[in-house]
């Protein structure tokens, strides 16, 4: 296996472990049962019905977000073999590009979903951005810096 390939599946183990438990904690301080927070996820495929379908929606839901974990783990490692600052400087990088993430899937990806609407919690996101400034931008990036050769740097 290649070095791309060890830091593309550290990454999104890495990521899709830390930001699953950070998302399931945030909910579980806010009384949220950690059933339910997988299947909001799963609500953007399934729509409202996903919340009718118990473990089975949440399980989906928790495969999703290890899958949104690849492709953004996979994004960033591949970017990172031709764009040099993203492995030399992966706090700096890896926080930029966990807010972009952050844009990307509450601007873009979120209103396209199926996902039922919820009012904005401006407490809420702000938690949102800075886990995935610390715990999505960051894992990524530095699993991208310890794990590609150092020729690539």
């Amino acid at each position: 296996m290649t070095d791309t390939f060890h830091a593309i599946l550290a990454a999104t183990i890495a990521c899709g472990i830390l930001d699953a438990t950070a998302a399931t904690t945030q909910a579980a301080l806010l009384g949220v049962p950690a059933q339910r927070v997988w299947q909001t996820v799963a609500s953007g495929l399934l729509g409202p019905r996903a919340f009718e379908k118990g473990w089975r929606s949440g399980t989906l839901g928790l495969a999703l977000h290890f899958i949104i974990s690849l492709i953004i783990s996979t994004i960033y490692v591949l970017a990172s073999l031709r764009l040099p600052f993203l492995l030399k400087h992966p706090l700096t990088a890896g926080a930029l590009y966990g807010i972009a993430v952050f844009i990307v899937m509450n601007f873009v990806v979120l209103p396209l979903s199926r996902r039922p609407k919820r009012p904005f919690n401006r407490n809420f996101a702000l938690t949102q951005l800075v886990i995935h400034i610390c715990i999505v931008g960051w894992s990524i990036a530095l699993s991208a810096h310890y794990l590609l050769p150092r020729t690539v740097h």
